[in-house]
């Protein structure tokens, strides 16, 4: 079981990696990546938060050490794999962690992206800089998740016929 989640998290990681390689939104000081979002939401229903927040924190790493992200992945990313999951953990329902990655990286971490970006980045920009993005970003994600998630429930592995 243990080797299936964590091969699982691996095949998410990939997926964020490599789809914010073709997907994003540029927002000035950082781009948006809807993709991380989307997984967020797939990792909180699938390995529960804390395989999410370390999906989410994985993710950031490569990104930031390959140079295809900044800094405000982390924050960006990991508190809305927490509230995913978290939501999901106490619903059981994907709409509720889809809406906790849109608190969660919308709401929470473009508030938390102001002094963080000030301290680790040295830019200055107010509160109302990162939340629109980080807003558009997380609802499409999250969407895009919802909708991923709702069409694998549907599939049915197939039978071998004798």
């Amino acid at each position: 079981m243990r080797i299936q989640q964590l091969t699982w998290m691996a095949m998410l990681i990939a997926i964020a990696v490599i789809g914010s390689l073709f997907i994003s939104i540029p927002t000035g000081v950082a781009r948006a990546y809807p993709i991380q979002h989307m997984v967020n939401v797939i990792a909180a229903v699938t390995v529960g938060p804390l395989g999410a927040v370390l999906v989410a924190f994985v993710t950031g790493l490569v990104r930031v050490m390959t140079g295809t992200g900044s800094l405000l992945a982390f924050p960006g990313g990991m508190i809305g794999a927490l509230l995913a999951g978290l939501f999901y953990m106490k619903t059981s329902r994907v709409a509720f962690a889809a809406v906790g990655e849109v608190i969660g990286t919308g709401i929470i971490a473009s508030l938390i992206a102001v002094p963080y970006a000030k301290i680790l980045m040295g830019t200055e920009f107010g509160a109302l800089f990162f939340f629109p993005a980080f807003l558009a970003s997380s609802v499409t994600g999250a969407v895009l998740g919802w909708i991923v998630l709702a069409r694998v429930k549907q599939l049915r592995p197939l039978t071998v016929k004798r």
